[in-house]
């Protein structure tokens, strides 16, 4: 393990996002564009979402956009602005912990400072095994420290997602232990993606002692109690890309019927402004 005076500036500043009693808001984004509007408004990192990225480019999510593809995408994000990039990687996109370790390293040459690891077998309704789950961690983390860096490893689990045939207490005593073991690996940040009960998140909060991340999804406690329990960070997953997508569909909609003409001529949102936003990417005009 890295000693906490040898992370990068990035890598210092996104750790200690996560552990200043704020509650750390990422509007998951998919392209540079998003990037650059997030840093321009003030926020002080930035995600991906792996649903947005492969919807967007015309894939399903879990993993079906190609690797290479994604480590472009990364690359380009992270080029756009100064400020932390955390990307969601699902499982890595590996089939065996070889491949992980590569593809880890490949991931960490893009720039990113932080990742989303989930603990889904994709095209299957199960989880990895705890056991299984906590050496990929473990080996992610050793390759990153390998690697002169600390990789901030948001440990996702599906439970709340799966496990249908559990009831909640059960779901909620394997959350927790599967938390306590992704500690133990390594992790940096817990993810119960699907957890909305307060009482559930608290007691997630209090056992696995591990900055906390929530799903914006309805029927989770509002900002002040998800600040107020303890919750370190709240993302949004494909949400923003929804709300995107629904502006779109709402305007063309209105343009099939020959209406909403002055919604798009009196956008304040001027292509002066978009560029900008791209004119403050550090590396413009560089081959990325």
């Amino acid at each position: 393990m890295l000693s906490e005076n040898l992370y990068s500036q990035k890598e210092k500043q996104f750790l200690k996002l996560h552990h200043n009693g704020e509650l750390l808001v990422l509007p998951n984004i998919w392209n540079p564009l998003g990037a650059t509007l997030l840093e321009e408004i003030g926020y002080k990192a930035v995600a991906t979402a792996s649903a947005s990225i492969a919807y967007s480019n015309g894939c399903d999510d879990g993993q079906k956009i190609p690797f290479d593809e994604l480590l472009f995408l990364l690359k380009k994000i992270v080029n756009s602005v100064q400020i932390p990039v955390t990307a969601d990687v699902e499982s890595g996109y590996a089939s065996n912990n070889s491949q992980l370790k590569e593809h880890t390293k490949k991931l960490i040459d893009t720039g990113i400072v932080g990742i989303n690891f989930e603990d889904s077998l994709h095209d299957e309704s199960n989880l990895f095994s705890k056991e299984e789950q906590s050496e990929k961690i473990h080996l992610i983390k050793k390759t990153a420290s390998e690697m002169g860096c600390h990789l901030f490893i948001n440990a996702r689990t599906d439970v709340f997602i799966k496990q249908n045939n559990a009831s909640k207490e059960e779901k909620l005593k394997e959350a927790i232990e599967r938390g306590k073991a992704y500690k133990d690996a390594g992790a940096d940040g817990f993810y119960p993606i699907f957890l909305k009960e307060k009482t559930a998140i608290e007691t997630i909060i209090k056992e696995v002692s591990l900055p906390v991340n929530i799903l914006m999804v309805a029927g989770i406690p509002d900002f002040r109690a998800l600040k107020e329990i303890g919750v370190a960070r709240i993302s949004l997953g494909p949400g923003f890309l929804k709300k995107a997508t629904q502006s779109m569909k709402n305007i063309a909609e209105k343009l099939l019927n020959y209406e909403g003409m002055e919604e798009i001529t009196e956008n304040p949102v001027t292509s002066d402004y978009l560029k900008n936003l791209i004119l403050k990417n550090k590396d413009y005009g560089k081959e990325n």
